[in-house]
C-alpha cells in the first residue's frame, strides 16, 4: 500500500542475485506505475523503464530530448510501487562524464536498482533505426568510469549498452563491450543483435551478464525465453510491448466510440472496475481507514 515494502538496497541485491542465478531474468517495460504493479502481479522478475516509451508518453521521438529530471522522476514513480528491481534507460547519460556521474547519484537517491548507458552520439536515435552513430570507445569508457565512480551503493547495477553492431560490426561491438567492462560496467547490453548466432558470439567472448532486447518490429529476431535461457543470456527486456498493446487497444476503442457513438460494443475488452480496484489494493486502503477512524461520538 502506497509504496513497496522492499528497500532500494534489497531490490538491488535481488537484481544482482537474479543475474547470478543462471535463470533468465524477464523485465517487461512499464509505461506507468500501474503497469509496473501488473508486471509484479503476473510473476515477472523485474521492471524495465524504457527511454523510448518515456519519450513517447511525453509526445516526443526517441532522439535524446528528455531530461535527467523527467526520466529520473518517472523512474521513481514506477520503482516506488513495486518490490521488484527496476532497470532504467538513461540514454547517453545526459551529457558529459560528470553528467553521467550525477545521473547515477540521482537514480540511487530515487530507488532505482540499475541503469544502462549507451555509446551513441548525442542526439541519439532508437537502437533499431538506421543511420546511428557511436562515439569513440575512449569517450564511452570515460562515461562508464564516471558512472561507476559515482556509485555509493555497490549493488547498484551499471549496464553498458553498445550500438556498435550495426555500424562497426559484431567483432568491434564485442571489443567495445570488453573495454566497457574494464571501465566498471557490471553487465553488457548488445543492441540490435540479428539472431542466435550473434548472441552466441557475445556469450563466448564476454565474462559478464548479458542483456537481450526483444523489441517488436526491430532488427532482432524475436527469440523465446527458453531460447535465450539456452543461449546463456542473463536478462531479457520487452521495452515497448505493453505500450504498443495499450495504444493499439486505445485506438480501436476511440474509433469505435467515434463511429458507434457508444462504448457498449467493446465493454468486454476493457479491464473491469472491480479488477482495477483489485490491482490497486483498494480494500487495503479501506481497512487502513477503518483501523484509524474507529472512534465513536
Amino acid at each position: 500500500m502506497l509504496h513497496s515494502t522492499a528497500t532500494p538496497k534489497e531490490k538491488r541485491q535481488a537484481f544482482r542475485s537474479g543475474l547470478a542465478s543462471g535463470k533468465l531474468q524477464r523485465f517487461p517495460g512499464a509505461f506507468s506505475p500501474l503497469t509496473a504493479m501488473l508486471i509484479e502481479e503476473q510473476g515477472f522478475d523485474g521492471i524495465y523503464i524504457s527511454g523510448a516509451v518515456l519519450s513517447a508518453d511525453l509526445g516526443l521521438p526517441d532522439i535524446g530530448l528528455t531530461t535527467l529530471s523527467e526520466v529520473s522522476q518517472r523512474g521513481h514513480q514506477i520503482a516506488r510501487v513495486t518490490d521488484l528491481p527496476s532497470l532504467i534507460d538513461v540514454d547517453t547519460g545526459f551529457g558529459e562524464p560528470m553528467n553521467a556521474a550525477r545521473t547515477i547519484r540521482m537514480l540511487e537517491d530515487l530507488g532505482l536498482a540499475g541503469c544502462h548507458i549507451e555509446d551513441q552520439v548525442n542526439p541519439k536515435r532508437c537502437g533499431h533505426l538506421d543511420n546511428k552513430a557511436v562515439v569513440e570507445t575512449g569517450e564511452m569508457v570515460r562515461r562508464i568510469k564516471a558512472a561507476a565512480s559515482a556509485r555509493r551503493d555497490p549493488d547498484f547495477v551499471l549496464c553498458a549498452r553498445t550500438d556498435a553492431r550495426a555500424i562497426e560490426g559484431l567483432d568491434a561491438a564485442i571489443e567495445r563491450a570488453k573495454a566497457y567492462l574494464d571501465a566498471g560496467a557490471d553487465m553488457i547490453f548488445a543492441e540490435a543483435m540479428a539472431d542466435e548466432r550473434e548472441f552466441e558470439a557475445f556469450r563466448r567472448a564476454i565474462p559478464a551478464p548479458l542483456l537481450a532486447n526483444m523489441t517488436e518490429f526491430g532488427k532482432s529476431k524475436l527469440l523465446s525465453a527458453r531460447t535465450l535461457q539456452n543461449l546463456g543470456i542473463n536478462m531479457v527486456i520487452y521495452p515497448v510491448t505493453l505500450l504498443r498493446l495499450a495504444m493499439g487497444a486505445a485506438e480501436v476503442g476511440l474509433k469505435t466510440l467515434q463511429i458507434e457513438g457508444s462504448q457498449e460494443s467493446i465493454l468486454d475488452r476493457m479491464q473491469h472496475r472491480a479488477r482495477l480496484y483489485e490491482l490497486l489494493g483498494y480494500e487495503d486502503y479501506n481497512r487502513f481507514d477503518s483501523s484509524i477512524f474507529n472512534f465513536h461520538i
